[in-house]
């Protein structure tokens, strides 16, 4: 007779830093992490496009997530990673300051996030998660990149010449 046991369900995330604060997106969303490198340059696109970059004969938009937020730009070091993740089905490069580790979270272990009032943009939160006596704030990442920010995006790496 096989026994019942009770089972927590787990969420994964994969964590980062930006300005030392700690982030995560579903770990289902990321495709892979690349160290920082420079990126093409494309004209006509929002400051917090840096430009793009060809991963392997495929061209990627890449964005710098502190500027996306508001946050001043920083100067990278060698813990600077982009976060290959899919957003509305495009493959985006992410900027972050450093990649942590993927965190198994419990569902009782998040929570929505507060409310602030309206001078601060909370829509890019997902959830807020605590995880050994840390907060980790759970990014949505259909919310950090609207339909026409998206359609820029594709548009720009679609237009992009051949890059070696």
């Amino acid at each position: 007779m096989k026994q019942a046991h009770a089972t927590t369900a787990q969420n994964r995330f994969l964590t980062f830093k930006l300005l030392g604060e700690k982030y995560g997106i579903e770990i289902l969303s990321v495709k892979e992490i690349i160290g920082y490198q420079k990126t093409i340059p494309v004209h006509k696109t929002p400051e917090y496009v840096k430009g793009v970059l060809n991963l392997r004969g495929q061209i990627i938009p890449v964005i710098d997530l502190t500027l996306r937020f508001g946050l001043p730009e920083q100067e990278h070091s060698m813990y600077t990673a982009i976060i290959i993740a899919t957003i509305h089905g495009i493959s985006i490069g992410l900027i972050v300051d450093e990649v942590n580790e993927v965190a198994n979270v419990a569902d009782e272990a998040l929570s929505n996030p507060p409310e602030f009032g309206s001078s601060i943009n909370v829509s890019y939160l997902h959830k807020m998660a605590q995880v050994d006596n840390q907060v980790i704030m759970i990014l949505d990442l259909e919310n950090i990149m609207d339909s026409k920010d998206i359609q820029t995006l594709d548009r720009s790496s679609q237009e992009q010449p051949a890059l070696s």
